[in-house]
């Protein structure tokens, strides 16, 4: 826009009569006003008749930010929303308790065949993958009832010291008394029950397979600890003001996690699946797709405190051999302390693009990759793609990186073989997915 140009007029709380059409990525759905405009509208449901009111956007906008604040023609698919704080204008942390936990698997499922479909160019029969989202274990529950399933809590905090979380795409906190998808060992700590004066954050942990739990306190500028009394016994780390860096306060500074019949050190707030049963669903879905024998030699790229790298090195032997990628410091202490037990590992520290060209590795089995929800990207993919390895698996965390990255593959040689897609969010737009690629050229 020039400079001193007039703001085009705003949108904001202007309200449209709509229907809704499809799905789309981001927890919303596409609707489009008398006049062709394009609302992206959350809280609403295909086929709903809603009166939506904008949330975002202006005259010059190429799309609209709404809520669904009126629905007039409901589908059969809504349920009143379990939780208190849900709805327009409340907490943005769920997108679908609106939506039967059948119905929410079969939106996750219609946006992954979207993607794929717009960005690899993929049906799902190509994809390999049979069209479902599936629950994790233990999920599925009566009517009503919500998966606790969040063992890791970003709590905001407000002026007054209370703790709460983020409306959408806002700073303001939404204070709560209790979130329904937090993990009981979360809930136990009671961080909601109690002040936290000076405080920007607090994260709430508890570990999965151990009773480790953690507080990581973010203070505001200048501002100092307050003492931690919890209602359960709870490690304290502190976020620096200048840095970033993580430091103990008392306690622990790592919580064990346990995943594959093993147990996983993962220290100062590093990337652990948050829900309980997602570590296991997922190297079980990656070891499935894999099938490694002994002597193999394979990469777990992006691999964090070495959890794929781990089961890998179980199943490859004494003569295969692993080499783990991380770019996290103190992940990359972790991992290697993970899996100090075994000879033929190797964890280096560093970005994939980086670190995998200084390896001299020209050949590989297997490969497993986990990247951060940017996707791995074009260079990176066909480094892989050269090194010929038997099958690679991708673990994705955003559809659309996924679908992305396999047109990158497809151009490299390389095809999906399967394609699982696992509810590991419940309540949240997000789905985890599982490729398994191997060469187009193979025979199967």
């Amino acid at each position: 826009m020039p400079k001193n140009a007039p703001e085009s007029p705003s949108l904001v709380g202007a309200e449209y009569e709509v229907e809704i059409g499809p799905v789309a990525h981001g927890g919303h759905c596409i609707a489009r006003t008398d006049e062709g405009r394009v609302l992206f509208v959350r809280h609403a449901l295909p086929g709903e008749r809603v009166v939506a009111r904008v949330t975002e956007g202006d005259e010059t906008s190429r799309f609209l930010r709404a809520d669904a604040v009126t629905v007039l023609d409901a589908s059969k698919d809504r349920i009143p929303a379990p939780c208190p704080y849900a709805g327009p204008g409340r907490c943005g942390g769920c997108d679908w308790q609106h939506a039967k936990p059948g119905a929410q698997r079969r939106l996750k499922g219609e946006v992954v065949a979207e993607q794929l479909h717009r960005l690899a160019g993929l049906t799902p029969e190509e994809a390999g993958w049979d069209g479902t989202v599936v629950p994790a274990e233990g999920d599925k529950l009566p009517a009503g009832e919500v998966p606790r399933w969040r063992t890791r809590v970003q709590y905001a905090v407000d002026a007054s010291g209370r703790a709460g979380l983020r409306r959408h795409r806002s700073h303001e906190v939404e204070p709560i008394d209790h979130c329904m998808i937090a993990a009981e060992g979360v809930s136990e700590l009671g961080v909601e029950k109690r002040e936290w004066p000076g405080m920007a954050s607090v994260q709430a942990i508890a570990a999965t397979g151990s009773q480790d739990r953690q507080v990581i306190l973010t203070p505001r500028p200048g501002a100092r600890l307050p003492l931690v009394e919890l209602d359960k016994p709870v490690s304290v780390l502190r976020v620096e003001e200048k840095g970033g860096g993580v430091h103990r306060v008392h306690g622990r500074p790592f919580v064990r996690e346990r995943a594959d019949d093993r147990t996983y050190r993962v220290g100062n707030g590093g990337f652990w699946q948050v829900h309980p049963k997602a570590a296991d669903t997922l190297v079980r879905a990656v070891m499935q797709g894999l099938l490694p024998r002994k002597g193999d030699t394979a990469l777990d790229l992006y691999c964090g405190v070495g959890l794929f790298a781990g089961a890998l090195a179980d199943r490859v032997g004494d003569k295969g051999a692993v080499l783990g990628i991380e770019s996290g410091k103190r992940a990359v202490e972790d991992a290697r302390h993970n899996l100090q037990g075994f000879d033929r590992v190797r964890i280096e520290q560093g970005k994939v693009d980086q670190v995998l060209p200084r390896t001299g590795i020209t050949e590989v089995d297997l490969i497993v990759l986990d990247p951060p929800r940017a996707g791995a990207g074009k260079q990176v993919v066909h480094h892989l793609a050269a090194l010929g390895a038997r099958r690679i698996a991708y673990v994705a965390c955003d559809p659309a990186a996924l679908a992305r990255d396999l047109a990158y593959f497809r151009e490299s040689g390389y095809k999906p073989r399967t394609l699982r897609a696992f509810d590991l969010f419940p309540m949240t737009h997000h789905v985890e997915c599982v490729a398994i690629l191997e060469p187009a050229t193979k025979g199967s």
